[in-house]
């Protein structure tokens, strides 16, 4: 009768359930090791104070940066209601009390342990500048007010200003092309088109220039982009129909026909009213009455007439402008147009880049030609100040593209029109906000459960001890290493 070999019983056992717990315990710190850190958020909120109107945003971006640049997305964003802060320049106290409705909603997007930690920044635009221009005290007083608001709420603070025509269309540009991610690889840039209320601004990198004064280096991601940016004040859209309704009033007249608004549109306009910015005040005819009948006809080739006669074309001491003897370098590549472009050309449909240059110009001019009533009818959902001006604003925009940057029908489908770029806003916003990212000290990435020498030790020692294991297992199953294994 053979003896019995321990190793095919509690040996054999032992081994097993050893081994089992080796690898089950190499599994388990292999995975918790690998697991990827709990995210962690920082936040910043940017207010836009534009000419018409105000918008906070809320971004947020991981801890961790990336090549010195945080990943930014836009996590909320809300309309103040009422127009810009510029237009509290009689009632400053006002132009603080509007945000508050906004800010409580952006105090709720934050959770409450990174609120104290996140800076809140407020950018003027256009309308500021003028106002600034126009009465640098009003200016001030309108700044305090937003500042005695802004700092009762739990955030860092870091100041109200305005920023320079150029900051705002450079920042315009970094946004479009962080969100079409084209900074981080170094891909070829878009350009960038903004229209305002107050100014307009075009940003794109050429292949030369020779306007310094217009040339910004930004570096982002590891590369550096020399950007050609101007940013022209008064050509905004609001600004440009006080231009083209003074050029319609210089004789002071008390009646005016004009090709950029509707047929039947009648209403009476205030002199006051029309001069009362920086941009046409100097322009007032002596002498003028009070008020003013303004008629409508509706006729796209005399409308364009009257907006080709708000550009100087005649002065350019470089070897190429756009206008009024601005230097402008060729207008290459894609080009993202926002804010007024956007909505302009989405009220006509409009925004697809395939429809010819012609086919855009045919479509406004049909709009300009339909009677008022008509019109009315036909938008009934839509404030009746934007649609007044639609047929304006078309025409000024084809205009502004065409004969003021140079853009041909063949170049013209390079611009898309576009309001958001993977759920963020474009506009200057999210460019300030990732430029101050740089600024925002980045916090320590979490620690894995183990330090490196821990896992590599645990992770050798269990692969000894499964080594082991299979060799003896090995032996326990070979006739002649069982017979050196029996109890004699």
């Amino acid at each position: 009768m053979k003896e019995r070999n321990p190793w095919h019983t509690s040996g054999t056992v032992a081994l097993v359930a050893i081994g089992v717990m080796a690898a089950v315990a190499l599994v388990a710190v292999a995975v918790v090791q690998n697991l990827p850190p709990a995210q962690k958020y920082k936040y910043g909120i940017v207010l836009d104070a534009g000419s018409s109107h105000t918008t906070v945003f809320v971004y947020r971006w991981p801890a961790e940066k990336h090549n010195g640049t945080g990943r930014a997305e836009q996590k909320h964003f809300c309309d103040v209601k009422g127009p810009g802060i510029s237009s509290y320049a009689a009632a400053p106290w006002k132009a603080g009390q509007t945000l508050r409705d906004c800010m409580r909603q952006a105090e709720d997007s934050i959770p409450q342990n990174r609120r104290a930690e996140t800076p809140l920044y407020l950018g003027a635009t256009a309308g500021m500048r003028l106002l600034n221009m126009k009465n640098s005290s009003a200016s001030e007083e309108v700044f305090r007010a937003v500042s005695d608001t802004l700092q009762t709420f739990p955030f860092s603070y870091q100041g109200a200003r305005i920023l320079s025509g150029q900051e705002e269309g450079a920042f315009g540009w970094v946004t479009v092309n962080y969100l079409d991610d084209r900074l981080k690889q170094g891909l070829r840039t878009t350009g960038a088109l903004d229209l305002g209320g107050a100014s307009t601004q075009i940003s794109f990198v050429p292949q030369r220039s020779e306007g310094a004064d217009d040339s910004v280096t930004f570096r982002l991601y590891g590369n550096d982009y020399d950007l050609y940016t101007h940013s022209f004040l008064c050509y905004g859209k609001d600004q440009a129909l006080r231009l083209a309704l003074a050029h319609h009033t210089q004789s002071g007249a008390v009646a005016i026909k004009d090709p950029c608004f509707h047929p039947g549109y009648v209403a009476k306009k205030s002199y006051s009213d029309l001069y009362d910015s920086p941009c046409v005040s100097d322009r007032k005819p002596g002498g003028a009455p009070e008020s003013f009948q303004h008629t409508g006809i509706g006729n796209f080739q005399q409308c364009q007439d009257v907006v080709r006669a708000l550009f100087n074309f005649s002065q350019c001491r470089s070897s190429r402008c756009s206008f009024n003897g601005v230097y402008q370098p060729p207008v290459e590549g894609q080009f993202r147009a926002f804010s007024a472009y956007y909505y302009t050309m989405n009220f006509f449909n409009l925004t697809d880049a395939s429809v010819p240059l012609d086919t855009v110009k045919e479509t406004i001019a049909r709009f300009c030609a339909t009677p008022w009533q008509q019109v009315k009818q036909e938008n009934p959902g839509i404030r009746m100040k934007y649609l007044v001006e639609y047929c304006f604003a078309g025409v000024y925009l084809i205009t502004l593209l065409t004969d003021g940057y140079n853009f041909t029908s063949e170049t013209y489908s390079n611009i898309q029109f576009v309001h958001k770029i993977k759920g963020s806003d474009a506009g200057w916003t999210l460019g300030y906000m990732l430029n101050l990212t740089n600024m925002i000290p980045a916090e320590a990435p979490d620690a894995p459960p183990l330090p490196y020498g821990g896992y590599v030790s645990i992770v050798t020692v269990s692969v000894v001890l499964l080594m082991t294991l299979l060799l003896l297992l090995g032996c326990t199953l070979r006739p002649a290493c069982s017979k050196r294994l029996r109890v004699i």
